[in-house]
């Protein structure tokens, strides 16, 4: 059995759909300490280039859970998000099923960042016909930290393999899990070019882009592998 263990994003890129599509179970890891990245801002493409979008926090403190992490909901970031969205990809074939997904996403008025994270991404997987069944780490009642919890948490789930990206190559204890017959893969992303708009392709987008772009047809533009950790370590740059 496959495993994948993430934290959510909100409207994530194309890569952790890859991630989901290779995976028998997916766990959203959103019990764990909430630190500045990509996981409450994504990036888009405009006609003035690549850009940020943003989900505004509330009383965001240092140490706090992913799941603990309340949006602000003081401005209408929403209608924000959804005009600028709307501006960028007007002229893309599949903006308005696009902007539905958004709108689907909006609607269910989450008041947390994991909430809105979870949403935009089962969306995404939806929309793209991905099989992701969905557990979250907080209900698993599964304690510690690092490569330990990780590791307790596929024995939980029986997993075969653990699949992850790359990130994991500077924390993860790869013997703890061959000694338990767990293999872990890291991602081996292909970044498959699609029609774009707005100049040269960039992967890093969000996969709305994809939406926009390719419709439903861009499903077959996520087709990544995985890479067995001994030889992806041997890799000279094992960046994203």
């Amino acid at each position: 059995m496959k495993l994948v263990i993430s934290q959510s994003m909100y409207f994530p890129w194309a890569g952790l759909l890859e991630q989901i599509r290779l995976a028998d179970t997916f766990v959203h890891y959103d019990d764990v300490q909430h630190t500045r990245g990509f996981y409450n801002r994504v990036q888009i493409k405009t006609g003035n280039g690549v850009r940020w979008i943003t989900v505004p926090l509330r009383d965001w403190h240092q140490g706090q859970r992913i799941d603990e992490v309340r949006i602000d909901d003081r401005g209408d970031w929403r209608g924000q998000h959804y005009e600028i969205l709307r501006q960028a990809y007007s002229k893309t074939p599949f903006c308005k099923e696009m902007l539905a997904l958004v709108d689907s996403v909006f609607a269910k008025n989450s008041d947390t960042l994991s909430d809105v994270s979870r949403a935009s991404i089962i969306a995404l997987s939806d929309y793209f016909g991905l099989s992701e069944k969905t557990h979250f780490s907080d209900s698993l009642g599964i304690g510690g930290s690092g490569s330990r919890r990780i590791h307790d948490i596929c024995l939980a789930f029986e997993a075969t393999m653990y699949i992850t990206g790359h990130g994991a190559r500077n924390y993860l204890d790869h013997e703890m899990f061959e000694k338990a017959g767990i293999r872990v893969e890291y991602m081996n992303y292909r970044k498959v070019p699609y029609p774009q708009m707005h100049g040269e392709f960039t992967p890093y987008v969000t996969a709305l882009d994809l939406v926009a772009n390719c419709g439903r047809e861009g499903a077959k533009a996520i087709c990544s592998d995985t890479m067995y950790w001994k030889d992806f370590l041997n890799e000279p740059d094992s960046t994203i």
